[in-house]
């Protein structure tokens, strides 16, 4: 199991402990409401008693009946006659008359809602659930949008503290590389000069010395890709067809020859991008080694550019092993590789390069196990 499945499981752990946590605290919330409202049906039991009481005798004799009545300062109650009119009503709101319309229009809902009413004598008390319970069923609900926004503010948080960390520890080994280049580079080419001037009458020799060259310009090629990263690169107009036919070029010489390159020619209309030669070079050159690699030295490689309103479109395609559709995003993530020997940082600095640096898009368009991958790059028309 890769560190990215790990990651997947965890996700899904902290979901169903997540799950889990809101599942308790609506069951424990309904479980106080549902006591607190048995509590408030016996308050109002209570308050029906001691109306019938206080109707029944003296007044002075029932002074705590008396309190009881004004007790509730909570419970909406609609006292209800014999004839289904309303003889009066508490906590509805201030100077309401019992033939009020939102007063009828109360105890029509209640009737409606099946609300078992309190027989009182020839009298029925119809009563509400007060503010405090109806505000505790829809704690539930807060509470889970609180945690929602905290996880989800604390999760953007940490996400952008982290990629910017690794955008600095990315830059910095990119820089640091770059300069310890330089120095052997440096070297070898002096060296490659010497054994030039010291060889000059053996054609065969110099042939070699030459090839060497070539191989220590592509290596102060690659320093100067390194040098570039965390940077702003320049940008410059150039025509993507050719940027992609010079790559096609150096990969098809070190490819085998089993291997078909299938590009197009210059002779289409020129689509003119601005990006920066070399780091582009660095993304084709990429995808070309990974199509490579899962083709084991036989198939063909394709590439298609075309055109939309915002964007020049280019698709890398191979005829390789596929990807799991599970993984097209995971592949762009530093440390994912499916080589035994590899970092995992190609396609992650692929990314980098098309979307901070030019503005674009990089993704897997598709892909089918055993039949081939295409990838698309996006690069903004200006």
């Amino acid at each position: 199991m890769d560190l990215y499945d790990k990651k997947s499981l965890w996700k899904w752990y902290l979901a169903i402990a997540g799950v889990v946590i809101i599942a308790i605290s609506m069951v424990y919330t309904s479980y106080v409401a549902n006591k607190l409202a048995k509590e408030e049906r016996k308050n109002v039991e209570n308050w029906g008693i001691a109306l019938a009481e206080l109707n029944a005798g003296e007044q002075a004799e029932f002074i705590l009946h008396g309190k009881i009545l004004e007790g509730n300062v909570t419970i909406p109650i609609l006292l209800v006659g014999e004839t289904g009119k309303i003889e009066g009503n508490r906590n509805f709101g201030d100077n309401l008359e019992d033939d009020d319309p939102i007063l009828l229009a109360e105890l029509e809902q209640m009737i409606e809602s099946e609300i078992e009413p309190i027989q009182v004598g020839a009298q029925k008390i119809y009563a509400k659930p007060s503010t405090l319970i109806r505000l505790l069923k829809f704690f539930p609900i807060v509470q889970i949008i609180l945690i929602a926004a905290f996880i989800a503010f604390g999760y953007l948080g940490f996400s952008t503290a982290r990629r910017g960390e690794q955008n600095r520890v990315w830059a910095g080994m990119a820089k640091e590389t770059a300069h310890q280049l330089g120095t052997p580079i440096s070297a070898i080419i002096g060296w490659i000069e010497h054994l030039k001037i010291m060889h000059e009458d053996k054609e065969d020799t110099q042939e070699v010395l030459q090839e060497l060259t070539n191989d220590v310009k592509r290596l102060d090629l690659v320093a100067d890709r390194f040098s570039k990263i965390g940077s702003d690169p320049t940008l410059d107009p150039i025509n993507v067809y050719e940027q992609l036919e010079g790559c096609r070029v150096y990969m098809q010489r070190r490819s085998p020859r089993k291997v078909v390159f299938d590009f197009p020619g210059l002779e289409h209309e020129p689509q003119i991008v601005h990006i920066n030669g070399h780091l582009f070079d660095w993304v084709i050159e990429n995808l070309l080694r990974n199509a490579l690699d899962s083709m084991g030295g036989k198939g063909q490689i394709t590439a298609k550019i075309y055109t939309d309103k915002q964007y020049v479109n280019i698709d890398i395609s191979d005829t390789g092993a596929g990807i799991p559709a599970s993984k097209f995003k995971t592949v762009f993530q530093p440390g994912y590789s499916t080589k035994k020997r590899g970092w995992g940082l190609g396609l992650s600095l692929a990314k980098r390069i098309i979307e901070s640096y030019h503005s674009g898009r990089i993704f897997v368009n598709k892909s089918v196990q055993n039949q081939g991958t295409t990838f698309t790059i996006k690069l903004p028309r200006k």
